[in-house]
């Protein structure tokens, strides 16, 4: 069984707003015990690679990434393709969690590797809500190979 209390979440989201209600929905179900928030795509290709303000840390990867689509700097279909092209990432747990709920978007996610896609509830309620289902199926019923 998967160790609860090693398991890091990457939450790439450029909305401050939406980044606080994920990290505290996650929280309150207690399913990560370490949530790093990178701001966007280009953010979390640093924490990913260890490189820039993330030279430092321990390079073991996140046992899930949760992220946006349509971020600046580098989006997240950049960052999806990106991960699914590198042996040392690809079997990482990807879910996009985006406002989008376009047709074009959830086919190219999906053509891209993309593990699940979730389109972000408006209501508050019904979007911690969602956001604890997610954390439970990742981080506690899926078995991940160990990186």
């Amino acid at each position: 069984m998967n160790n609860l209390f090693s398991m890091d979440v990457l939450l790439v989201e450029d909305s401050p707003l939406d980044a606080e209600l994920t990290m505290d929905a996650l929280r309150r179900q207690r399913l990560a015990n370490r949530i790093v928030w990178a701001k966007d795509g280009a953010e979390a290709l640093d924490y990913l690679y260890c490189r820039g303000d993330y030279a430092e840390r321990d390079p073991v990867p996140p046992r899930l990434v949760l992220l946006d689509l349509k971020m600046p700097k580098v989006d997240g279909r950049e960052v999806l393709a990106i991960m699914k092209n590198d042996s040392r990432l690809h079997r990482i747990p990807v879910v996009m969690l985006t406002s989008s709920a376009e047709e074009s978007d959830l086919v190219e996610s999906y053509g891209l590797g993309v593990n699940s896609y979730v389109v972000k509830p408006v209501d508050f309620d019904v979007f911690a809500a969602e956001i604890g289902k997610l954390g439970l199926y990742w981080l506690l019923i899926n078995r991940s190979p160990t990186p």
